[in-house]
C-alpha cells in the first residue's frame, strides 16, 4: 500500500485525514492519500501569500524565474515514465498515451519558462506634456487551482508554467480521484528549487477542501477545470472574496464530416477524437454529424473500427482503451446509454458494461438520427459516439450549434471555402479542420457557453494571470495649480 503526502510549504505533510485511491483497472485499493480540509487549505493558502509578497519568490527577476522552469521541465522530461505509471495506476488511463503526454507536458513549462521575461508593461503616450505614465503587469496574487483526474499533469502544466512565469504563487487541489501522479510532481517542483509556499499541492473533498480554497479571503484568482456543476459552486464560493475566475469545463463538440471529405481519415480522426483516453476528455468529439449521402458506409468504416479496438489493462502498451476513472462513470455511463436507447437511438455497437472486475466499458456507437436523444445533450466524459445526418451546410451547422456548449468542434472537408464558412460560423473556441485533437503550448484553447470563459495555453494565459499597475509620474517642477481641479 502506498502512501503519499501533501506538499505545503516546502514541506511534506500528511493530511488531517487519509483516504484510499482505487485502480480502476481492478476496482482494488492501491494507495492512501492524504486528505486536506479547512486547516490544511488555510496553512497552504498563507504559505503562498507569505512567498508572494515577503519571500524569495517575489525578489526573484523575471528571469531567474524562468530558469526555474527551465529546470522543472528539464525534470518532467526526466521522470516522465514514473509520473505516466502513476497516472496509469491511479487514473486507468493507458500507458501509451500517458507516456506520451507527460513528454510532452515537459515542453509547456519549457515554452512559459522562455515567456516569463517578455511579459511586458507599456509607456502610454498620454494627452497631458508635464506627465509620463507606464503600465506595469504584475502578479494578480495568489491562485488557487483546481484539476480533474483526467490528463491532470497536462491540465496543471497549462495552469501552473504560465502562473510561474507570470510571478504568482499557488495551491493546487488534486482530484480526490487519482491525485498520486500531481502529489509527486510536487516532489520535481521541490528539487527544481522554488521557494518555499510557492506552489503547494494538496487533495481533498469539494465540502471540506474545494469550498474552503475556493472561497478563501487570500485567493484572488481561481483557475479551474471540470464540469459546469461544479463550476456554479465555484463561481459561487468567489462571491465571498470577488477572485477572477478562469473555467475550463465540459464540452459537446461536433465533428463535421462532409461527402467530400477524406473518409478514412475522417474516420481515424473520430475514433481518436471519441475513443482515445477512453473518452474522458473535455474536447471529445462525442456528437458525429455526417452528410446523409455517406451517413452508411461512414457508419460502417467507424464500428468496424470500434470493434477492433484492443481493450484492456492500461499497463499494457498494446492497449487503446483502458477502464473509466471511477465506478460512478461507469454508472453515469451505463444510464445515459439505456436512457438513449429508450428515446428511440439505435445501438451500433458496444453499449453493454463487460463482466468481471475494473470500470471498463467498450467503445460504443448510438445512431441518433430523427431522435430526441439525451446523448446528444448530455456528456457522458466515455467511450460513446452519437450520431446524426445532415443535407445541407446550414444544417450541419444549424446541428453543431445546437448545444449549451462550445469548447471544440471539428470539420472534415476538402473544400477550403465552406471550411472558411464553418470556421466563422461554428461557436466553439477551438475549430479543428481536417484534423482533431492537436494541442500546442503556443495555441490558446478554452470554450463558450457552458464550456466555461478563459484560455489556456499562449501568451493568453501568462496575462491571464496579471493585473496592471498604472504608474504617474509628474515632470514639472513648477508648483501644481489649483488643488480642487482634476488635472
Amino acid at each position: 500500500m502506498q502512501r503519499f503526502q501533501s506538499y505545503i510549504d516546502g514541506e511534506f505533510v500528511d493530511g488531517e485525514a487519509r483516504f484510499p485511491s482505487v485502480d480502476p483497472a481492478t476496482g482494488k485499493v492501491w494507495a492512501e492519500m492524504p486528505e486536506a480540509r479547512e486547516s490544511d487549505v488555510d496553512r497552504a493558502v498563507s504559505a503562498a501569500e507569505t512567498a508572494l509578497y515577503d519571500g524569495l519568490w517575489s525578489k526573484l527577476t523575471a528571469t531567474q524565474r524562468g530558469k526555474l522552469l527551465y529546470k522543472l521541465a528539464d525534470l518532467v522530461a526526466a521522470n516522465a515514465q514514473k509520473l505516466a505509471e502513476l497516472e496509469t495506476r491511479d487514473t486507468g488511463k493507458i500507458i501509451r498515451e500517458t507516456s506520451a503526454q507527460i513528454a510532452y507536458v515537459a515542453d509547456y513549462y519549457r515554452y512559459y519558462a522562455g515567456l516569463a521575461d517578455k511579459i511586458e508593461g507599456a509607456y502610454l503616450p498620454i494627452d497631458k506634456p508635464d506627465m509620463d505614465v507606464w503600465l506595469r503587469r504584475e502578479p494578480i496574487g495568489v491562485v488557487a487551482m483546481v484539476v480533474p483526474w483526467n490528463s491532470q499533469l497536462f491540465l496543471s502544466a497549462v495552469k501552473i508554467g504560465p502562473a510561474l512565469a507570470a510571478g504568482c504563487t499557488m495551491v493546487v487541489k488534486a482530484s480526490e480521484d487519482g491525485p498520486a501522479p500531481l502529489l509527486e510532481f510536487a516532489r520535481l517542483i521541490h528539487e527544481a528549487g522554488f521557494p518555499a509556499g510557492v506552489v503547494n499541492i494538496i487533495t481533498g473533498f469539494g465540502p471540506s477542501c474545494g469550498s474552503a480554497l475556493s472561497r478563501h479571503p487570500k485567493v484572488a484568482h481561481i483557475a479551474f477545470t471540470g464540469g459546469p456543476e461544479t463550476a456554479r459552486h465555484v463561481v459561487r464560493n468567489s462571491a465571498e472574496n470577488l477572485a477572477s475566475t478562469s473555467l475550463e469545463l465540459g464540452g459537446k463538440s461536433p465533428f463535421i464530416v462532409f461527402a467530400d471529405a477524406d473518409l478514412e481519415s475522417a474516420a481515424n480522426a473520430q475514433v481518436a477524437g471519441i475513443f482515445a483516453a477512453t473518452g474522458q476528455s473535455c474536447v471529445a468529439g462525442s456528437r458525429l454529424i455526417v452528410e446523409r449521402s455517406v451517413k452508411d458506409k461512414f457508419l460502417a468504416m467507424l464500428k468496424a473500427k470500434a470493434e477492433a479496438i484492443r481493450v484492456g489493462i492500461p499497463s499494457d502498451m498494446a492497449t487503446e482503451v483502458g477502464p473509466l476513472a471511477t465506478k460512478r462513470q461507469q454508472d453515469h455511463v451505463a444510464a445515459l446509454i439505456d436512457r438513449s436507447v429508450e428515446s428511440g437511438a439505435r445501438l451500433v455497437t458496444g453499449g453493454r458494461r463487460p463482466d468481471g472486475d475494473g470500470f471498463y466499458f467498450p467503445p460504443t456507437i448510438l445512431d441518433c438520427d430523427g431522435v430526441a436523444s439525451p446523448s446528444l445533450a448530455e456528456e457522458f466524459f466515455g467511450p460513446v459516439l452519437s450520431v446524426v445526418s445532415f443535407e445541407t451546410e446550414a444544417e450541419a451547422l444549424q446541428l453543431a450549434n445546437d448545444t449549451q456548449y462550445g469548447l471544440a468542434s471539428g470539420v472534415f472537408t476538402q473544400n477550403l471555402t465552406r471550411a472558411h464558412r464553418l470556421m466563422k460560423g461554428l461557436r466553439a473556441g477551438v475549430v479543428w479542420v481536417n484534423t482533431y485533437r492537436a494541442v500546442s503550448p503556443i495555441a490558446p484553447f478554452g470554450g463558450f457557453g457552458l464550456s466555461g470563459h478563459g484560455r489556456e495555453g499562449g501568451l493568453a494565459a501568462a496575462l491571464d494571470y496579471t493585473r496592471t499597475k498604472t504608474i504617474w509620474l509628474r515632470t514639472s517642477d513648477d508648483p501644481i495649480p489649483d488643488p480642487f481641479v482634476m488635472r
